[in-house]
């Protein structure tokens, strides 16, 4: 379920997911099964599990406008920045390229006075209407971040970078949603001169493992965890 669902230049963010997650999940129950969410973006997770409510007043757009104007003129860093002095935590937890978030905790800020890290943690405090069991996977940091640099090698030998030169030939940009993911946004860069492409897949595993570590704080401050340590499991 959810995969190959869009195609590249189509929007998606949590709302999207969010909805098309518990159609998904009302099929399944529909035929006597129980759904398996599985995953590492724990906020998605947690906008299922507690049935987060993201209505929100789209009228006025101007600061929104004013941001990203911001951000085009002297890059991510700046937004970043006025965040980091507002919400620490957020900041903390969301990726500095990551403007859209960024922008989205700003505007929250602007719009209440209140940080939106502070908002999710009360969200997260919801009682939720489902009856679940929450498990995390985790292995010895050495062994994950060896298994994530090799991850990237094979993505590297697998074709990765001639698969972002086709959809940037199909008219992808790196302002898409899709483009921003891991992986991505490095070998644009490459493609685009910023870097080599060495460097690019260097930049990966560094950002891939520095995300592995913003979803462990993430899921350390979930209730209802079940932490399971791989490596006491023997692979099969």
């Amino acid at each position: 379920h959810l995969i190959d669902i869009l195609e590249p230049w189509e929007e998606f963010n949590v709302v999207v997911f969010q909805k098309r997650c518990l159609e998904c999940m009302e099929q399944i129950y529909d035929r006597g099964h129980i759904p398996i969410l599985v995953g590492g973006t724990g906020f998605y997770i947690q906008a299922v599990l507690r049935g987060i409510d993201f209505t929100e007043n789209e009228e006025n757009t101007e600061y929104r406008e004013k941001m990203e104007q911001l951000a085009k003129e002297k890059g991510p860093e700046v937004l970043h920045d006025m965040l980091r002095k507002i919400d620490p935590v957020s900041a903390e937890n969301i990726h500095t390229n990551n403007i859209k978030r960024t922008i989205r905790a700003l505007e929250y800020y602007h719009q209440t006075g209140e940080k939106i890290s502070e908002h999710n943690e009360s969200q997260r405090q919801k009682n939720s209407p489902y009856d679940f069991i929450y498990y995390v996977l985790r292995l010895p940091r050495e062994i994950l971040y060896d298994r994530i640099n090799r991850r990237v090698d094979l993505m590297r030998e697998q074709g990765l970078e001639a698969e972002v030169r086709r959809l940037r030939e199909q008219g992808c940009t790196r302002n898409m949603v899709s483009m921003q993911g891991l992986g991505y946004k490095e070998i644009l860069a490459a493609l685009d001169g910023e870097c080599t492409m060495d460097e690019a897949f260097d930049k990966i595993k560094l950002e891939t493992r520095h995300f592995a570590k913003r979803q462990f704080t993430w899921f350390r401050r979930e209730r209802d965890v079940t932490w399971l340590d791989k490596d006491r499991f023997a692979d099969e």
